[in-house]
């Protein structure tokens, strides 16, 4: 008995049902999963997220002709008492060169604040170019009461830019950064000092025997 074909256009329409879904699976797990979804968007560049490079990687990189201005955004979420603010309003770098950025944080409330940094790069198709090799937003920041400390960034753009059709002709990319106080330093500013029990006052009598 001869098998039964299934025609083209029917399989095409199952593959096409099967990755749509699969897709959204993995979506709907990176949203459930913070962690797993950022690992996602730093490996794709997805939404703009940067790459981390390291300084071996980043001195075997050839500079190429091309100039890109850089712009420096600074932002600070509605509840994170610091003053953050680019030292530079842009640069002027070749691809493939090294170059360092500097941005300026204040803690303005009267306690300690830690906090931790949100990045991403626009447009977003140079995400996955934009390479930082030292950043203050790859660990949390603990200031103290009125502290004030510099931040430097170290990045470069990776030449392989220049061979995607959809990234090549990017001219100008903003590099942002926007702080948020960590849940722990949150939790530690709203908890209540633990009273302590009152002494009672020594009776004058008992104390002359």
């Amino acid at each position: 008995m001869a098998a039964s074909v299934v025609p083209n256009s029917a399989k095409n329409r199952k593959v096409g049902i099967l990755a749509a879904g699969g897709a959204l699976a993995m979506l709907g797990l990176g949203y459930a999963s913070v962690p797993l979804y950022r690992l996602f968007c730093q490996v794709t560049g997805y939404g703009g997220t940067t790459q981390r490079a390291d300084a071996v990687t980043a001195a075997g990189v050839k500079v190429a002709g091309k100039v890109v201005t850089i712009r420096f955004d600074a932002n600070v979420a509605r509840d994170m008492p610091w003053e953050f603010k680019p030292m530079q309003v842009k640069q002027e770098v070749r691809i493939g060169e090294r170059q360092i950025a500097r941005y300026h944080a204040r803690n303005l409330a009267n306690r300690t604040v830690t906090g931790t940094a949100i990045f991403n790069v626009s447009p977003e198709q140079a995400g996955k170019y934009f390479n930082k090799i030292q950043c203050f937003c790859f660990t949390e920041q603990t200031l103290k009461a009125g502290q004030d400390v510099p931040m430097p960034v170290i990045y470069y753009v990776d030449p392989a830019i220049l061979d995607d059709p959809a990234a090549k002709d990017i001219e100008e990319i903003t590099l942002s950064y926007t702080f948020n106080e960590t849940h722990e330093s949150l939790a530690a500013a709203t908890q209540k000092p633990v009273s302590q029990p009152m002494e009672k006052p020594l009776d004058p009598a008992r104390a002359r025997r």
